[in-house]
């Protein structure tokens, strides 16, 4: 399958199917409702990459679920994080007291997610949990784990359902595998 010719011809390469992040996401749905019985819990869904992501986990989870949004940078259009985090939008609510799972795409060098728990800790949240799709645990720097997890995947640098490569492959529904 070919890459758009705007982004020099790379490849793709099918690396999730469409069905299999369907049932995966239907099982931690349930596995969240489990673990927070009949409590509200709110999901901070962090774009841009989670946002696809996010939406069909809240209607996997069920119940009551709230829902916030944070804007993160740390790729700034490449295919490797640059390690700085960035802020692009803030919570429009406080969490304090609140059961909190921070929705990512991905959990690659572990540094946003880190950078975010500290973050979102400070603010007095019940119980803070992290909900990734995916995990590439071979590429730490700072050691991290989610409690709910999509997929572990190799190093390779992923687009679709969400993750982009210079904002665009997001409206994939599948993850595939991009070779410049």
């Amino acid at each position: 399958m070919s890459a758009s010719p705007s982004n020099g011809g790379g490849q793709l390469r099918p690396l999730i199917p469409e069905e299999k992040i369907r049932a995966r996401i239907a099982e931690i749905g349930a596995q969240i409702r489990r673990d927070f019985g009949d409590r509200t819990v709110t999901c901070v869904c962090v774009l841009k990459g989670s946002f696809i992501f996010a939406a069909d986990l809240i209607r996997a989870i069920g119940g009551d679920v709230r829902c916030e949004f944070l804007g993160v940078s740390s790729y700034q259009g490449g295919t490797q994080s640059t390690g700085v985090v960035k802020i692009t939008k803030d919570l429009s609510s406080p969490i304090e007291g609140q059961d909190v799972i921070i929705v990512e795409d991905i959990i690659d060098t572990g540094l946003t997610l880190h950078y975010l728990l500290e973050m979102l800790s400070v603010r007095h949240p019940k119980s803070l949990s992290v909900c990734t799709l995916l995990d590439k645990p071979a590429n730490r720097e700072v050691e991290m784990e989610a409690d709910y997890v999509g997929f572990s995947i190799p190093d390779e640098f992923v687009v679709g359902y969400g993750l982009d490569l210079a904002e665009l492959y997001r409206n994939l529904p599948y993850v595939a595998v991009y070779t410049p």
